[in-house]
């Protein structure tokens, strides 16, 4: 179908289903204005699932108020750590919250308003933390326990942060800061006080009478992985959160996932692995089990061991999976034959690899996503793995409560099916501001409450999203725009590719030229030229790659996004240290 088409094919009746309603068997038309360019959702929520407009109301007294009954919470699992085995009951980690969050107010004075930063790896100690901050209406920054002395500063700074609460392995990396700082857990010897023992030492009793924090006030300040930029902190209520919190539980509802065994590896100081499983999956009362972080031979044994059934992933951890299906003992479809869904976020996921993941593991829902951080998280889901198997490249249609429209770069008009241009986004998700930098924020947020994500995306004609890549990462080779998302796809096709990269490199004659690093695999002899004649055959001239470069290992963010700027840094380094 051609755009004109599509566009003429539309409609501007508004049509909703609600939870329940829908069939994988059942087409339902999407919501769209020509008049206002604005596309809805096709989904909204029951009375089940209806986001709380109480004033006073916090995300964590939200959270622990869905836990499961008193009676059913002492035996039901939240949280099983899979290197050792060693498991929290819902009210287990009902406690352990409510004695930490005494512990944070009377034995540390944290006061409504103050914030605290988080390092720390995932661990089951993370979630208490979080929801604890949280209760005494203390605001939580988190951090990349990877990131170096010099960034810790800069958060740490920028932030206000008041305490800090680290691993112990990365307690020396606060020490320029001056912060005063606890540990997480118990340290073999040392004097500094742990989370461990607020917990074991305070009573959950002595909250009575505290002021808890309100729906608009600040809940977490969460930085930006800056891709492509200077890193910024995000400002989110907690009414951005809640209402994050009751769109999961309805996801999980909705796609029957409430009995589902979840592996969490994706890092709970970035805003996928807090919402999904530092807060959200608890008010559905499911059981995760837990990694420190990602690697490929623990996932496969954890996902044995203990019958896991739906990995939230990331689209490095697929490609993963599809480059070594096989290669491992133990890694074949008898041990991953719980799982049946892997969802994934933080970064696109292109066509050719959704297709031969679900070529590699047919048995599997394979659900991509789209959010930010600055949404509090998802936007768009498929809700049924029929729409998702018949739109390969699609991240889903919007979820309720969320409007979009399409924007056009260059005229800032509002578009219709199939046009590409800037995704805009409106939702009592969207984030308050940018901290301390009111000109990002105006040029982000728009007066009207429009988060313009600065991705390059497209709707077809039934509302799926379709992103094609980040604005600011086009290359702009002879007046065309090449994305560099389309030519990773190509790339990460060929059998010894095992991961790839495409910026742009400054050229006189063109302006910018696309430049492909590529990990060769294992064993693999791929020479520049035959990397350069791979993608030749299959583009149009202009989108041609035009050098090569060979690397151990792509620069990635926590979340599995390409840290483009620091591959264009290192080759510019590079191009001027030739000409000396």
């Amino acid at each position: 179908m051609s755009a004109d088409e599509a566009w003429a094919a539309v409609t501007t009746t508004t049509t909703t289903t609600t939870a329940g309603e829908y069939s994988d068997d059942h087409r339902v038309p999407f919501s769209f204005d020509k008049c206002t360019g604005i596309y809805h959702s096709v989904y909204q929520l029951g009375k089940r699932h209806k986001i709380p407009t109480r004033s006073n109301l916090d995300t964590a007294t939200f959270v622990l108020s869905q836990f499961p009954s008193l009676h059913q919470a002492e035996s039901r699992v939240a949280l099983i750590d899979s290197a050792t085995d060693r498991r929290l009951t819902y009210a287990q980690l009902n406690r352990s919250v409510l004695s930490l969050a005494c512990g944070l107010y009377h034995a540390l004075g944290i006061r409504k308003g103050d914030v605290i930063f988080v390092l720390s790896p995932n661990s089951l100690l993370y979630p208490t933390i979080c929801l604890a901050v949280l209760s005494v209406g203390a605001i939580l920054t988190t951090a990349n326990p990877l990131n170096t002395e010099s960034e810790i500063a800069k958060q740490v700074s920028d932030s206000g942060a008041k305490l800090a609460i680290s691993a112990p392995e990365s307690l020396q990396k606060l020490v320029p800061t001056k912060v005063p700082a606890i540990l997480t857990s118990r340290p073999p010897e040392g004097d500094l006080l742990s989370v461990e023992e607020l917990i074991e030492g305070c009573d959950p009793a002595e909250l009575d009478g505290l002021t808890r924090p309100c729906q608009s006030d600040t809940a977490a300040i969460l930085y930006s992985s800056g891709t492509t930029g200077t890193s910024k902190g995000v400002v989110l209520t907690h009414s951005n959160l809640i209402s994050t919190m009751t769109l999961l539980k309805w996801s999980v509802d909705f796609t029957g996932a409430q009995n589902d065994v979840f592996l969490c590896f994706i890092p709970m100081f970035h805003i996928y692995g807090l919402a999904f499983f530092a807060l959200g999956l608890f008010c559905s009362g499911t059981t995760t089990v837990l990694m420190q972080r990602f690697e490929l031979k623990s996932m496969l044994e954890a996902i044995k061991t203990h019958r896991v059934s739906n990995v939230p992933a990331v689209p490095p951890v697929i490609l993963s999976l599809v480059k070594s299906a096989g290669k491992f003992t133990g890694a074949g479809t008898g041990d991953l034959s719980s799982l049946r869904r892997v969802g994934s976020g933080a970064a696109p996921l292109s066509r050719e690899l959704i297709e031969e993941f679900r070529e590699r593991f047919p048995w599997v829902e394979l659900r991509p996503g789209y959010g930010l951080t600055e949404s509090s998280g998802a936007a768009t889901y498929f809700i049924s793995e029929k729409d998702a198997k018949s739109r390969p490249g699609s991240c889903g249609r919007l979820v309720p409560g969320f409007c979009g429209k399409i924007v056009d770069v260059e005229t800032g008009k509002a578009m219709g099916p199939y046009k590409e241009g800037e995704l805009w986004l409106k939702s009592g998700t969207v984030m308050k501001e940018y901290l301390g930098k009111r000109e990002a924020t105006v040029e982000t947020v728009s007066t009207d409450g429009w988060l313009r994500t600065g991705d390059l995306c497209y709707f077809d004609e039934d509302g799926f999203l379709y992103v094609v890549d980040r604005i600011k990462e086009l290359i702009k080779h002879n007046g065309y725009q090449v994305a560099p998302a389309e030519l990773e796809a190509i790339l990460l096709a060929h059998p010894d590719i095992m991961d790839t990269a495409v910026i742009p490199v400054e050229d006189e004659e063109a302006g910018e030229i696309p430049m492909a690093y590529v990990v060769r695999a294992v064993g693999a002899e791929l020479t520049e030229a035959q990397v350069m004649e791979y993608v030749a055959r299959q583009v149009a001239p202009y989108k041609k790659v035009r050098k090569v470069g060979f690397i151990s290992a792509i620069p990635r963010s926590a979340a599995g996004k390409i840290l483009r700027k620091d591959l264009v840094l290192q080759t510019k380094q590079q191009i001027i240290h030739s000409r000396m």
